[in-house]
């Protein structure tokens, strides 16, 4: 057990390395705001369910801060996640601690093909998880004070990655001889910040351009005095942004775009155009941190593209100048379409002819015309995705004719 003037030593330390950046006041001035520091319990902190910067996946983002999985739980089904991931990828694992790097096979697993965005995240918190064993924790978390009568309870405002962390170190990694608390700088409800939150996020590496979207969107909503809930929401909740802006809010544009880490305006409005984006791109292109440069043009597309343009951009690593490539022709498809209605196009009329024409030397000449006019191969596959699209489509078409 830690001795009391040890505890004592170690938070008056946090005390002294809080700067008055993040928080906005000087360290002597705390006390009297009702900003303190304090070992808290894990079970009286959750993360904060609007976060932008999201660490668990959407399929257990939203069951847990449902309360329909435990913290504990949320982690199992993250290694589970992985775990199938993994045994896809032919390097299947039993422990969580087996996807560590190994000093004996670290030249094996450099050559393996790249793993996906679920181990990556529980390989990125078990080595957070043995930093904090070795180390112990040097940053606190930060924390807003949300109880309510008896019931104590704390939202983290920044940090999130060590909660997780420190409950993987808790309950999945042998050997932990911690008390279950975490140091916490408590910060009185009436206090909380979204735009302090947002400085903290866009400081430290790996916000992806949908989490930025989001938090354009969660500073716009708060400045224009939009309800913001204290539980988990969907994309239409963020979607409501788009209908706002900063021009209607000039007095707060310049700490917007500070928080948002420097950007100019145009940025600002290039990451809040990402939230036209359906649901499960959104989903994909977070989880597989793709830029914003390439997600922009997929913004101008029907959402019903959407999906399978980002699966094309994370196969093929297509460039930001493919990816525009891409969807100008997918655009001009179907602004065709739109126009002709039910006219026969040529095109359509061609590869009739051709279906019926085609013989097994074909697909050889296709891949060979398809080289000759794109001069690259992941723009033609990439062609020939779209074209087993519409020939799927044609044979629903047919099959709904009887």
């Amino acid at each position: 057990m830690m001795a009391k003037r040890d505890t004592t030593d170690k938070l008056d330390a946090l005390l002294g390395s809080i700067s008055a950046d993040l928080l906005g006041v000087e360290p002597q001035q705390l006390a009297a705001k009702g900003i303190r520091v304090e070992r808290l319990l894990l079970d009286l902190v959750r993360p904060d369910p609007l976060q932008p910067r999201r660490v668990l996946p959407e399929r257990v983002h939203q069951p847990f801060h449902q309360g329909r999985l435990s913290p504990v739980q949320a982690l199992r089904e993250v290694v589970q996640m992985a775990q199938i991931a993994a045994r896809q990828r032919g390097r299947p694992f039993n422990s969580p601690l087996d996807l560590l790097p190994d000093a004996e096979t670290e030249e094996e697993q450099e050559s393996s093909s790249e793993p996906s965005p679920e181990e990556r995240l529980l390989a990125d918190l078990l080595t957070l998880a043995i930093t904090l064993r070795d180390d112990g924790q040097v940053n606190p978390l930060t924390v807003v004070d949300v109880s309510q009568g008896a019931t104590q309870l704390f939202r983290i405002e920044t940090g999130e990655r060590r909660y997780w962390a420190t409950w993987l170190l808790k309950e999945f990694i042998p050997g932990y001889r911690g008390d279950g608390t975490l140091p916490c700088i408590i910060i009185p409800g009436e206090s909380a910040s979204v735009f302090r939150q947002a400085r903290e996020n866009t400081a430290r590496a790996g916000l992806t351009a949908v989490a930025l979207a989001r938090q354009a969107a969660l500073l716009l909503l708060t400045v224009h005095g939009g309800e913001i809930p204290a539980y988990a929401v969907g994309n239409d909740f963020y979607r409501q942004a788009l209908d706002l802006d900063l021009r209607t809010k000039q007095e707060y544009s310049a700490d917007i775009l500070a928080a948002m880490g420097g950007i100019s305006r145009m940025h600002f409005s290039r990451y809040k155009a990402l939230l036209y984006l359906s649901d499960d791109a959104m989903e994909l292109a977070d989880r597989y941190s793709l830029e914003e440069g390439k997600l922009r043009h997929l913004v101008g597309l029907p959402s019903e593209y959407h999906v399978e343009v980002v699966r094309q951009i994370i196969d093929l690593n297509l460039t930001s100048r493919q990816v525009e490539e891409l969807c100008a022709a997918s655009g001009e498809e179907q602004a065709q379409l739109d126009s002709r209605q039910d006219k026969l196009s040529r095109p359509a009329r061609q590869l009739a002819r051709l279906a019926r024409s085609s013989n097994e030397a074909f697909g050889l000449e296709l891949a060979r015309a398809l080289l000759q006019q794109e001069r690259n191969p992941d723009i033609a596959r990439a062609r020939i995705a779209s074209l087993r699209r519409f020939l799927d489509e044609a044979e629903q078409h047919l099959l709904s004719q009887g």
